[in-house]
């Protein structure tokens, strides 16, 4: 069940309920506060309420009391552990809200609070939050939602306050894949560059200035990334970067330079086992790509 009101700062629709209220949470309330919305807040420890309270917010003494103020209902809290036990505080209360869990969280978690909240007759929108809480209310913080679609069309206009938005389909698990995956790939850029860094120190380089030099090649990524993406969808793997058969050759060398200098080369050895892998199942004339078929998990 959804609101079927149109958002703004009048009426119902203008009211909404906020649940946690940690350094993200309390952005989140102060973001709604500031754009006139009629602004409920919980929280288990009360004390964090004060602000907001101060900034024009309500604050409701348990959290079914804050979940029924309002047809809109953010959920932000410390885990999923967390979400569970505050939504087994409010059950009924929610019958005719629209649940909007930002919290992280894996995708089956969301799958699982949306089957929760459609027993109980609540719409459920599962979001994330990639940004920092500062940047609550700009752009510069991206929300990627999925789950209820009357849901998120009846408040697309209140979510639009909190930053960028964008909507991943009705299956609620997605946003949370979107995150991952997006969070995943900061990840694993990161600690190669890391990696790399202990390599070019240990040869004498200034780390500061090559990560400079880094800074500025990046922007001859995105075309490759796309092209990557485009193969693996396709199953049809060219020979970006190369062909295998000429790339092994030089991570033989990549790994015998770091370990000469007594630098971790794990990271280069896997992309050689990938590699060979690969080549002996005669794929030598593709490129970085497919190693992608090889990426599943070994039974």
């Amino acid at each position: 069940m959804t609101t079927t009101t149109t958002d703004g700062p009048a009426g119902a629709a203008s009211q909404v309920t906020v649940l946690g209220l940690g350094d993200m949470g309390s952005a989140i309330a102060k973001t709604f506060v500031d754009r006139g919305y009629r602004t409920t807040v919980w929280n288990r420890t009360a004390s964090k309420s004060a602000p907001l309270i101060a900034a024009g917010a309500t604050a409701a003494a348990t959290a079914a009391e804050a979940v029924a103020a309002s047809p809109l209902v953010v959920v932000c809290l410390l885990d999923s552990t967390a979400v569970d036990e505050v939504l087994g505080s409010v059950d009924a209360a929610v019958a005719g809200k629209v649940l909007v869990n930002v919290t992280s969280g894996s995708p089956a978690q969301a799958r699982a609070n949306e089957r929760w909240a459609s027993e109980r007759g609540a719409g459920y929108l599962d979001g994330k939050i990639m940004g920092d809480p500062p940047y609550v209310g700009t752009p510069n913080v991206m929300f990627p939602f999925s789950g209820s679609r009357s849901a998120f069309d009846a408040h697309e206009s209140t979510l639009q306050l909190l930053g960028s938005i964008a909507y991943h389909g009705e299956d609620a698990g997605l946003a949370a894949v979107e995150f991952m995956a997006q969070v995943a790939v900061g990840y694993e850029f990161l600690i190669g560059f890391l990696h790399t860094l202990r390599l070019v120190q240990a040869e004498g380089v200034d780390v500061a200035e090559f990560a400079e030099r880094v800074a500025g090649s990046l922007g001859g990524y995105p075309p490759l990334l796309t092209s990557f993406g485009k193969a693996v969808k396709s199953g049809a793997y060219g020979p970006d970067l190369g062909s295998l058969n000429v790339q092994a050759a030089l991570m033989d060398d990549m790994i015998s330079h770091r370990e000469s200098i007594g630098v971790e080369a794990v990271r280069m050895r896997e992309v050689k086992e990938l590699m060979d892998r690969r080549i002996a199942g005669g794929h030598g004339e593709q490129g970085f790509s497919s190693l992608f078929e090889l990426l599943a998990k070994r039974q």
